[in-house]
């Protein structure tokens, strides 16, 4: 179904079964995949593709042009995966051709009101974006991540899976997997063990991640030293190796 004052470029690619509200504006080279909605004054834009069961509601603002000075029209992409929900206001930008041209989302994301994602970045599954969450270009966000509202993240930080961030966390450095991040103060405050909890990790696992927890940020090794121990624990616990592989590839420093 498609709303009479809706505007649907001819070269758009629109699925079946999708639903368009109301005043929305679907451009040129646009893909939308089969059962998604777009609830009213959703704009659509660029070389965008969607794929299935996505629900984007009003003034929702997605494949639009980056607010990099450094941009100058060149072919740049967005592309998000199936069964993401984009709440009002949403702003998701495309890539540059300084980074690999492509803003990049995956599967079953929550965003919620007054969202933003700028250009380059890359995110998981799974991950919740809570009110007025900020996050910068070349961002890369892994799966299960939490971001409290009014969370900002500085440009070109990680994100490490199962990680969480209080409302109104300023983000400079990488935040490793599992790791809470405060919001008031901006210093890791423990690991989410109430969020792995609910994606099945057993209390082994958990007692395992608060372990090296304490390794990185409670028993006073510098980063080198903590790295050390880290990658030995990884070496029996599959949960630790996901950490490990993120501090060796930490390239803005983490947040300690």
């Amino acid at each position: 179904m498609i709303h009479s004052s809706s505007v649907i470029s001819q070269s758009a690619s629109i699925g079946e079964n999708v639903e368009i509200g109301p005043f929305c504006w679907v451009g040129d080279n646009v893909e939308i995949g089969d059962g998604s909605i777009l609830k009213s004054h959703v704009v659509i834009k660029g070389h965008t593709k969607i794929g299935k069961r996505n629900t984007f509601f009003q003034f929702c603002s997605i494949g639009e042009d980056c607010q990099d000075k450094k941009y100058a029209g060149e072919l740049t992409y967005l592309e998000i995966g199936d069964d993401n929900v984009f709440r009002e206001s949403c702003t998701i930008h495309r890539g540059t051709t300084q980074d690999k041209s492509i803003t990049k989302i995956g599967h079953r994301n929550l965003m919620m009101v007054n969202t933003h994602l700028a250009h380059d970045c890359q995110v998981g599954n799974d991950n919740i974006f809570a009110n007025n969450a900020t996050v910068a270009g070349h961002v890369h966000v892994g799966d299960f991540v939490i971001l409290g509202g009014m969370t900002a993240v500085h440009q070109f930080c990680h994100i490490g899976s199962h990680a969480f961030t209080g409302g109104g966390a300023v983000l400079l450095r990488d935040l490793p997997p599992y790791v809470m991040f405060s919001g008031m103060k901006n210093i890791p405050q423990g690991i989410n063990s109430e969020g792995l909890k609910r994606r099945g990790f057993s209390p082994d696992m958990i007692t395992n991640i608060k372990r090296a927890y304490k390794v990185l940020y409670r028993n006073g090794n510098t980063f080198d030293e903590a790295l050390s121990i880290i990658n030995e624990m990884a070496a029996n616990a599959d949960e630790i190796k996901v950490m490990s592989e993120f501090l060796q590839q930490a390239n803005r420093g983490i947040a300690r």
